[in-house]
């Protein structure tokens, strides 16, 4: 990836993040990139990652203090869908 968008993570919002995410994985399973390249496209998705992990997290604590139940804060868990769910 650009060195310009390393020097802007912190600026990335979750969707911009994801974008990248994405751009990456489609190039990696192209199959065609040098193993040097494949490294940086690594390193950089698992940057990106990280990204989005933070702000999801943050996104879950705004949630755990939104969700209040009885006048009492209730925390807030996200159940992961199974496949009956759907």
């Amino acid at each position: 990836m650009a060195e310009e968008n390393k020097t802007n993570r912190d600026d990335l919002t979750f969707e911009e993040a994801m974008k990248g995410l994405e751009q990456i994985v489609s190039k990696l399973e192209e199959g065609d990139v040098p193993l040097e390249k494949a490294i940086d496209y690594f390193q950089e998705g698992m940057a990106l990652s990280k990204i989005c992990h933070e702000k999801l997290q943050n996104v879950e604590k705004q949630m755990d203090f939104i969700l209040r139940e009885n006048g009492e804060l209730a925390p807030f868990s996200v159940r992961e869908e199974e496949k009956g769910d759907r």
